[in-house]
């Protein structure tokens, strides 16, 4: 293996793979020093567990860092590009560098989560190509399995080795073969029941379909904000499907493993893999509709093809 030297695009995105407390906080806490002490604004969204460990490590030193837990600012990975680290990155000066850490992948995340977790990794490189801006993702390899290190070689173009503090080229760098890997079909919705509402629309039945998912929400227990944000999503997915996706779909709401699930399949594609990621310019009309749905929800899913696309939106009860 050969020492990675940066290329001339000022984006740089390393994987910091780490086997216990010490691997740790060594590539962490050293990678947030150097930051500072270079002038750069640094954040740091890692899960709870692991941020206590390194604003002890730091100290002092953490005062001038921006500090998130991951597992509530980034539970949806569809909402970390935009809602954390373009949140961060968009409020610094133009032209100084940015440092953060993210780590969006941690042992726990269902099979449910994970793909949307490495679709994340893939989709950082292209939504911030260009620009000046590290972001150290670190693995633990002793807690992690093989299909996920494999897939973090594979969304890095650089990796650090557990125990090395030395950068090094991955040479299964591959981000987009990842985004399409893990464009899976989703499990079919199910079929009628009490607790299944699903039906067919178009223009016409916007409304009466957004107050009938709502009315369904309440029944399986969502109240307050989440009630609200059910009826948002619904409203946003149902529209795009009507202007997007052919001017008709299916909405189908149902309870699974304390979540109430809304999912909206039409027969248009979904031809940009950052759509809904990627924060509109202030100028901009519209196109924020997946993007609301990624910031509301708990975890988004999609599947895209020639045949159509499913986005299922989960919200917890």
């Amino acid at each position: 293996m050969s020492t990675a030297t940066h290329p001339v695009e000022p984006f740089v995105h390393p994987a910091l793979f780490y086997a216990d407390i010490d691997q740790y906080l060594a590539g962490t806490v050293s990678f947030i020093r150097a930051g500072l002490a270079a002038g750069e604004p640094v954040a740091v969204a890692v899960p709870g567990e692991n941020l206590a460990l390194i604003q002890d490590a730091l100290g002092a030193d953490g005062d001038s860092v921006r500090f998130l837990d991951m597992r509530d600012a980034g539970r949806n990975p569809g909402r970390i590009i935009p809602g954390v680290l373009r949140a961060f990155a968009d409020q610094q000066a133009p032209g100084r560098r940015v440092r953060i850490i993210g780590e969006p992948i941690w042992a726990g995340r269902s099979p449910d989560e994970y793909p949307a977790c490495a679709q994340h990794e893939a989709l950082i490189n292209a939504a911030f190509q260009g620009r000046e801006v590290t972001i150290l993702c670190p693995y633990d390899t002793s807690r992690l399995d093989e299909r996920v290190l494999a897939d973090a070689h594979a969304t890095h173009p650089v990796v650090i080795p557990a125990g090395s503090a030395a950068e090094v080229v991955s040479a299964a760098y591959d981000p987009d073969g990842v985004v399409d890997r893990y464009n899976l079909p989703l499990p079919p919705a199910p079929g009628a029941g009490p607790e299944v509402f699903g039906t067919a629309f178009a223009e016409d039945s916007l409304s009466a379909v957004r107050r009938l998912a709502t009315d369904h929400g309440a029944r399986l227990g969502l109240t307050g904000t989440a009630l609200e944000n059910l009826a948002l999503i619904t409203a946003e997915l149902t529209t795009n499907s009507v202007v997007h996706g052919g001017g008709a779909g299916t909405l189908t709401v149902w309870p699974q493993d304390g979540y109430v699930l809304c999912e909206v399949r039409d027969k248009g594609r979904l031809a940009d893999p950052l759509a809904g990621r990627r924060p509109p310019a202030r100028e901009q009309r519209g196109g924020r509709g997946l993007l609301l749905v990624n910031l509301l929800s708990d975890l988004v899913r999609v599947h895209t093809g020639p045949e159509g696309t499913t986005i299922r939106s989960y919200l917890g009860r």
